[in-house]
């Protein structure tokens, strides 16, 4: 089909299917549905079957041959999805009780979609986590049903095989891939007990010593919770509602990461603020964070939960792996203006910089070589329209819909790994028939009084540098073991507190006359007479107060970045400079 694979778009315009690059036309093997109350699309997990309801009903077709092979009358159906083996597809729709107060009709249905026939109904009450969880095999699928999750083994709904009971589960995961299936669960805190995500081994349930892991904290509202691809690690966000200290309005995240074999650790994140997301590479050694208020920092961690690569500062709130690994884009979407950085992973080089503004939405698709940005209602209602583009930086398709339409969703279709090879990554632009597509920069506001005199860059903030945090071969700055991190910071500890008495001591003799709570430099400035010399010296006295600062907060163990730890390393030096300034009065 030379790449042809189709890309569903839904919208007021009905659904449709566009061929994928080089041809984008529309295809023509897929009969547009051109009602406008086409509420929710799914394609099976290997791309085969592709599955949409209108109103009236939900239809599955045969993507490649686009024959119809099942239509069921379901028209109130908003949700679907397919099994990952297409054995089964499930429906859910708004759940209402009787006119009488008594319960309800079951809104959840599983079909099987060989026969037509419904296996199951259930009632479902939330549309959150609607769906059931199926292994990758089919072999178990499992829902939670008022704070327990219940097992059914393959596909036989009849029975429950097992449950999984703890005081309250508010959520769980499945682990990706092949037996034996691992579960993630998060139960939330209550009454001053924390809250804790456990990993267990299906079936063995039974009681905490059973787990294979688990982790407790005290700051969740809510968890997510992220497998790595091999199924070895967890990594969960915990974020409460508030932030306490009300330093943001997205309440406040912590980074832990949980591994099969037991280990957990707190991922240390060296920049205050939101986390904005974090995704595991499918290679599964390592993850990328993205945190910190604006402009925020990303930070590509191992499994020991140590910084490899650090992207410095920018203006961005999310990252994706490509599907092989081998390329990752940080992105600022939402309230930033969609700059993307496309990065080569292994090398650590930037590849291109596209800026697809005002995107909703961003997917790699499964080749590895295209990503599809797209704006999208009820997100944003103006401008709907999708972009294609190839990751070397060139648009390569725009499509915009009328002004009075609306685009509501657009995806690539999905195929399993292993279906596109990985290949070398290109740094060259590919060629395409579109211009690139550079917005142009905003103006910065500049009052009336300004606007004739020459512009004079002032920015609120550095930019930090990317900088890789591997250590160098070779070097002997082997990373410090945790008790020789101890003992340094107890070392460094004492010393300041040693200073700090003897400073505290001169400070005496020289104050006794003046009021007790006058701040500690308002002794009497000892003066040279050269007003440069003095300023120097005050800058000095600056520098070193901001270091013995710096200094008291790592011998309380807070994590140091950079280039304060550089400043603290300048310390004797400046100490030299003072000394030969006040010698030369």
């Amino acid at each position: 089909s030379g790449g042809l694979f189709p890309i569903p778009v839904r919208g007021s315009e009905g659904l449709y299917m566009v061929n994928g690059p080089p041809s984008f036309t529309e295809s023509t093997a897929f009969q547009r549905d051109s009602g406008k109350n086409c509420k929710a699309v799914a394609f099976s997990k290997d791309g085969s079957l592709f599955a949409w309801c209108n109103g009236e009903k939900v239809n599955i077709v045969n993507v490649t041959s686009a024959e119809l092979l099942r239509s069921f009358d379901l028209p109130k159906a908003v949700c679907l999805e397919f099994s990952p083996k297409n054995n089964v597809l499930a429906t859910w729709q708004a759940y209402a009780t009787a006119k009488d107060g008594t319960a309800g009709v079951p809104n959840l249905q599983l079909h099987d979609v060989k026969t037509g026939k419904c296996l199951k109904s259930f009632i479902q009450k939330k549309m959150q986590n609607w769906c059931p969880c199926w292994a990758d095999d089919e072999s178990i699928c499992a829902r939670n049903v008022n704070n327990e999750v219940h097992f059914f083994e393959n596909n036989n709904f009849n029975t429950i095989a097992n449950k999984l009971h703890l005081q309250k589960v508010n959520d769980f995961v499945l682990s990706p891939g092949a037996q034996p299936t691992k579960v993630a669960v998060y139960v939330p805190g209550s009454k001053g007990a924390p809250s804790f995500v456990r990993l267990y081994q299906y079936p063995n349930f039974g009681g905490p010593q059973s787990a294979l892991a688990n982790k407790s904290f005290f700051k969740a509202d809510k968890v997510t919770m992220l497998w790595n691809k091999k199924a070895t690690a967890v990594l969960v966000i915990a974020s409460t509602e508030v932030d306490k200290t009300g330093a943001s309005y997205y309440g406040e995240q912590t980074l832990h990461y949980i591994a099969t074999n037991g280990e957990s650790a707190v991922v240390q994140l060296p920049k205050n603020g939101p986390i904005y997301d974090v995704v595991w590479n499918p290679n599964s050694d390592e993850f990328c964070a993205v945190y910190g208020f604006m402009p925020a920092k990303a930070t590509v961690f191992n499994l020991k939960c140590d910084p490899v690569f650090d992207f410095g500062t920018g203006p961005r709130n999310a990252a994706y792996y490509s599907p092989h690994g081998h390329i990752l884009v940080l992105a600022g979407f939402g309230n930033l203006r969609g700059q993307m950085e496309v990065w080569d992973v292994k090398n650590y080089k930037v590849i291109s910089k596209p800026v697809a503004s005002d995107s909703t939405y961003f997917a790699w698709c499964p080749d590895g070589e295209h990503i599809v940005t797209a704006t999208c209602a009820p997100r944003l209602r103006v401008s709907n329209g999708y972009k294609v583009w190839h990751y070397t930086g060139s648009l390569l398709h725009h499509y915009e819909v009328p002004s009075n339409e609306e685009m509501w969703q657009v995806f690539w279709q999905p195929f399993l790994d292993g279906v596109f090879p990985a290949k070398a990554v290109k740094y060259q632009a590919v060629p395409s028939e579109l211009p690139s597509a550079e917005p142009k920069p905003a103006q910065a506001y500049r009052p009336p009084a300004l606007r004739n005199k020459p512009v004079t860059s002032s920015k609120l903030h550095e930019d930090e540098p990317p900088q890789n945090m591997k250590p160098q071969s070779g070097s002997s700055d082997k990373p410090l073991s945790k008790t020789a991190l101890k003992n340094q910071r107890k070392h460094e500890a004492k010393k300041a507190a040693k200073q700090e008495a003897k400073a505290e001591a001169n400070q005496d003799s020289t104050q006794s006359s003046a009021p007790q709570n006058a701040p500690r430099n308002a002794a009497p400035a000892v003066t040279s007479g050269d007003p440069e010399v003095d300023k120097k010296i005050k800058n000095l006295k600056k520098k070193l107060k901001a270091i013995e600062q710096l200094k008291e907060q790592a011998a309380a163990g807070k994590q140091l970045e950079k280039n304060q730890l550089e400043k603290i390393q300048k310390e004797t030096a400046l100490l030299q400079e003072l000394e030969d300034l006040e010698l030369g009065l």
